[in-house]
């Protein structure tokens, strides 16, 4: 049998659930030939805590690292250097058997249910499998433990458990993966995109699944997302990434009503408003994301910034709390007034993709 958790297992009062500290992962980008044609820094320096019960949304452009960062948290691939520390235990100087049964502890919901569910199989069989794979209960057991998890996410087990994926909407797939995720009572569920691929009211009914199973089962969440609005609508907290870097973290009430980086202004000003006869919001950001296998010197997102000066390309901004829990990497603060752009830079800001190495 698997050993069990014990309550020495349980991080001490006060102490994160997660914590993550300056987490890198690269991934080399061969040739044709085989050779070696440069490294993708997919993630760089990024650091956070989750805390028992707290959910923590993790927003950004596609391709600025975090649904890598969810998986360098579980060790899948294992990051190249960093610290992650669940639960008082170090995850990457875990292995075998060990790191195994961390991992019953945290689950993981995709974007796309039906790419996560095996299409051969029938809902129960889904929903069983990890309590198989960790031998929890025997048969009878199980199955009335399948019977309640898909009464909890508000699938009827008279109706559903003996469908095949293909018989279920995208809501429904999506319950089942969120189903399966609960089974082994995990302290953290990390969420990557799990809502972007249904329409809006289904993602508000999954949206309010998550927030009555984490009442329910004191869960903590890692809500990854593109959208700063729905991140903001179930998160505790907010960190915003930007190519591989955490750019600012804080509240989310404070991020959305008084962002500090202008990178998380330009998110939300491409939020639509609902508002009649509301004002377009002026484009502060243009061109694409530079590659990240040779990302800008300095700040990472300089040559998107109408705000970025030579200092900008010198050095790179470390976080700074300027408000309580609200800390920024930004030389030049939305909280402070606009410098006077360089030559250099303003011509870099104006490409959107150019940039020099200092």
């Amino acid at each position: 049998m698997t050993a069990q958790p014990t309550p020495a297992d349980q991080p001490a009062a006060g102490e994160p659930l997660l914590s993550a500290r300056d987490v890198v992962q690269e991934f080399v980008v061969r040739e044709r030939g085989g050779g070696k044609a440069g490294v993708v820094q997919a993630v760089s320096g990024v650091s956070f805590d989750v805390m028992p019960g707290e959910t923590l949304g993790i927003v950004g452009e596609t391709g600025s690292g975090k649904s890598t960062l969810a998986r360098a948290i579980l060790q899948a691939p294992r990051p190249k250097s960093g610290s992650v520390v669940f639960r008082g235990t170090e995850l990457t100087k875990l292995r075998g058997g060990r790191l195994l049964q961390a991992r019953r502890h945290m689950q993981f919901v995709f974007q796309d249910p039906f790419g996560s569910l095996d299409p051969k199989w029938r809902v129960r069989s889904i929903v069983e499998e990890p309590l198989i794979a960790y031998r929890t209960g025997d048969r009878a057991a199980r199955r009335k433990r399948v019977d309640e998890l898909l009464d909890l996410v508000g699938l009827d087990p008279a109706r559903y458990a003996k469908r095949h994926p293909r018989e279920l909407s995208g809501g429904q797939a999506q319950r089942v993966a969120i189903a399966r995720a609960v089974a082994l009572e995990p302290s953290l569920i990390i969420c990557d995109e799990a809502v972007s691929s249904l329409d809006v009211l289904i993602q508000a009914q999954v949206l309010n699944l998550f927030e009555k199973l984490r009442s329910e089962l004191s869960l903590s969440y890692l809500f990854i997302a593109h959208d700063l609005a729905l991140v903001k609508q179930v998160s505790d907290r907010v960190a915003v990434m930007y190519l591989g870097k955490m750019c600012e973290t804080g509240p989310g009430e404070a991020v959305y009503r008084q962002p500090l980086h202008p990178y998380t202004r330009a998110l939300l000003d491409s939020i639509p408003s609902t508002e009649p006869g509301a004002a377009r919001a002026a484009a502060t950001i243009k061109g694409e994301p530079p590659s990240p296998i040779n990302p800008p010197s300095g700040c990472r997102f300089r040559t998107r910034c109408p705000r970025a000066t030579d200092l900008c390309a010198q050095e790179e901004p470390e976080p700074r709390e300027l408000a309580a829990g609200h800390l920024v990497a930004c030389h030049f603060p939305l909280n402070q007034p606009a410098p006077v752009a360089t030559a250099v830079a303003a011509a870099d800001a104006a490409t959107g993709v150019t940039f020099r190495s200092v």
